[in-house]
């Protein structure tokens, strides 16, 4: 494998820590921001519920846009506008600024999280093998380095600009650096096998399979996010100190099921892992739902986290096997329904929880997660040999190469 290869490879993983790192610093310090600028418990979600839905437009505009701009440009340049909105959001003294750094980091974050994947499947193509779970693994690592960089703040009782200053003077020159060696790889002839064009109901109603599956997912890992020390402490009665440990596990577990989904994919094929992946994931929703105490829902916990984890990185590499000669476009439109089931998650289970039971509620992303199972064929290789447990011979054509700032 050249060294062209391995720069690239490095340098798009760095940039998924740093946007691990940046998302973990502002979803973990709502509460903070809330305070500082004197927001409303009525105002709120209405701030939170924006910026994933400027982001599903900035993953919309990352689409057209990537037919005139490589997505190594798109990501070059969006992700020191999130680092930038996050210190925007930390240091400002309004509501006005609030909303302009939050409305420029979700925009920002959308296109970042589009270009990144853009590359990371182009990159895997390349490569000729799964790759593409070990870069959600470092964005894992960089929600817990961020989550933790959090509790210091908020421990110290640090400012938030104090908090995210040092964070963003380390990171963002480091992946402007780092972004010399992007490399948008080759995307397959429009003519291979799977592909379906770009655009046209033909090709929506091909992906749709994978929207449904990331918009489960990720209904579940919101769910996680936002209701699991609740639970913990509500339902099952467990500390304050110890409500806020299963997200921590959730995403230690997260960190290592990715670390490792990639020998699984290679060994078993992408059908099996998902498969796995919605069995063990629907297993731990099971078992938190009916918990008798608080180690037995820090199980399910733990077991939800190995089995969500492979859902979202295998989606996206199962987009780009299906669309070879349209990869960028498929992985922009998919990438809406990551902020669909972060919108629906949330509010789902809160209204669930509130009319039924926190219990009940819990059935419900079990039951959409199997619903995966229905769609796993659409996992499997296609025109590609990787993710079938058959890799292909490795290829070193990586198209047009890393650009320089």
């Amino acid at each position: 494998m050249t060294d062209v290869l391995r720069r690239g490879r490095a340098s798009l993983a760095f940039s998924f820590f740093a946007q691990g790192v940046a998302f973990a610093l502002l979803v973990t310090r709502i509460p903070a921001i809330q305070d500082r600028y004197g927001v409303s418990d009525a105002l709120l979600p209405v701030f939170l519920a924006a910026v994933p839905i400027l982001a599903g437009v900035g993953s919309v505009t990352t689409e057209q846009l990537v037919k005139r701009i490589p997505p190594s440009r798109l990501l070059r340049w969006s992700q020191p506008v999130v680092l930038l909105a996050l210190l925007g959001a930390g240091a400002g003294d309004g509501v006005a600024q609030l909303a302009v750094a939050l409305g420029c980091f979700g925009l920002a974050v959308g296109a970042l999280d589009a270009s990144m994947n853009m590359l990371g499947v182009s990159l895997q193509r390349t490569y000729g093998r799964s790759i593409m779970l070990s870069f959600h693994a470092v964005y894992s690592l960089g929600g817990i380095v961020g989550a933790s960089l959090a509790w210091v703040g908020a421990h110290w009782q640090l400012a938030l600009w104090v908090s995210y200053l040092p964070v963003v003077a380390v990171l963002l020159p480091a992946a402007l650096v780092g972004s010399r060696w992007y490399v948008d790889g080759k995307a397959a002839e429009p003519g291979a096998e799977g592909a379906g064009g770009e655009g046209g109901t033909l090709v929506f109603t091909l992906l749709l399979p994978l929207c449904l599956v990331m918009t489960f997912a990720y209904i579940g890992d919101s769910t996680v996010s936002n209701w699991s020390a609740k639970y913990l402490q509500d339902v099952l009665g467990s500390s304050e100190q110890l409500a806020t440990v299963p997200y921590n596990v959730y995403m230690v577990t997260t960190l290592l099921g990715r670390t490792i989904g990639d020998f699984g994919v290679r060994r078993f094929g992408a059908v099996v892992v998902v498969r796995a992946g919605a069995l063990v994931a629907a297993c731990g929703f099971a078992v938190v739902a009916v918990a008798p105490g608080a180690w037995v829902g820090m199980a399910g916990f733990t077991l939800l986290g190995l089995g969500l984890c492979v859902l979202v990185p295998q989606t996206f590499a199962a987009a780009g096997r299906l669309f070879p000669g349209a990869s960028d476009a498929a992985i922009a439109r998919l990438n809406i329904f990551n902020y669909v089931g972060f919108l629906i998650g949330s509010p789902l289970v809160g209204a669930l929880g509130d009319t039924w039971s926190y219990r009940g509620a819990m059935l419900v992303p079990m039951v959409l997660v199997l619903v995966t199972l229905v769609y796993a064929h659409s996992f499997a290789p296609r025109g590609d040999r990787y993710g079938g447990g058959h890799e292909r011979a490795r290829a070193a054509d990586v198209g047009r190469g890393g650009n320089g700032l």
